[in-house]
């Protein structure tokens, strides 16, 4: 039996897919995929039976093509899932080990920036004494701050870039904001990470089944540039990580070496609007 694959329902129309993978539907479908939905804002907001109500019981191994998920509703999934006979095809402990930092850092420490990170609830910044200590391991110099999962990136000056570690005032300052603007959001906790410079040539995304490469796209943030990375130092990381779907967002540094920004489970990476996502499917489609 061909895999499931779960996309989000359109909130509106749940008998559709969400517009934001719409186009992946038909592509599936049309590479053996089978299709079915997912109440995503259900599953969100605590209601994992509901959320997978609409999927067919004994439907045998899924993959989740959808919205990022956080990793206890994603565990949450998992469960609700199996009472109805479906298997997620990435588990929740992979989920989780290739979608925050925490869990592929250290695999990847030697290919990626140097970071730290700080385990905090959501609304609460860590405070100075803590931020002094992690920015001291780090070395001094510029760095950037996030959370498990995500930056803020289009506020670099406001949340993000933090121009000397040293500066504990500023280094605080970029941190309270970055946590005030995640909100509710907040990945985990708060992450420190190296800033290195990189190329203009943007960044690739790199998708990675049971650690073979099966398609590089630009990323989605910068679709006209689509750099070709060199993989060697990258595809034994991705072996040691051990999860079945991963994507490494890699990108070349000033000095010519190639880097990973950052790791991501496949499920919840997106694709450059416009894209074919065939070749992605057909892999899948072999389960």
């Amino acid at each position: 039996m061909t895999p499931l694959l779960l996309l989000c329902a359109d909130p509106l129309s749940p008998r559709r897919t969400d517009p934001h993978f719409a186009a992946e539907a038909p592509a599936a479908g049309e590479r053996g995929l089978r299709v079915a939905r997912i109440d995503h804002d259900a599953l969100l907001a605590g209601d994992a039976a509901g959320a997978v109500a609409a999927v067919p019981r004994g439907a045998g191994g899924a993959w989740y093509r959808g919205w990022m998920v956080p990793a206890a509703r994603y565990a949450a999934l998992e469960e609700a899932l199996a009472e109805r006979g479906v298997t997620l095809l990435a588990p929740a402990g992979d989920y989780r080990r290739a979608h925050e930092l925490p869990g592929w850092y250290r695999t990847f420490r030697t290919v990626t920036p140097r970071s730290v990170w700080f385990p905090t609830p959501a609304g609460q910044a860590p405070d100075r004494e803590r931020l002094a200590a992690g920015a001291a391991r780090l070395g001094g110099g510029p760095a950037v701050v996030k959370d498990y999962v995500k930056s803020r990136k289009h506020e670099w000056d406001e949340a993000c870039h933090v121009p000397e570690l040293a500066g504990t005032d500023r280094l605080a300052a970029v941190v309270g904001r970055f946590v005030e603007l995640q909100a509710e959001f907040l990945a985990g906790g708060v992450v420190l990470r190296a800033f290195e410079r990189f190329t203009a040539a943007g960044e690739a995304r790199v998708w990675w089944l049971d650690g073979r490469p099966v398609l590089v796209t630009a990323h989605p943030d910068t679709p006209d540039l689509l750099p070709e990375p060199a993989l060697d130092a990258v595809t034994p990381c991705v072996a040691a990580l051990g999860c079945r779907f991963v994507t490494t967002d890699v990108a070349l540094r000033e000095d010519g070496v190639w880097r990973v920004v950052e790791v991501g489970d496949g499920q919840v990476s997106d694709l450059p609007r416009g894209l074919d996502p065939g070749a992605l499917f057909a892999a899948l489609a072999r389960g």
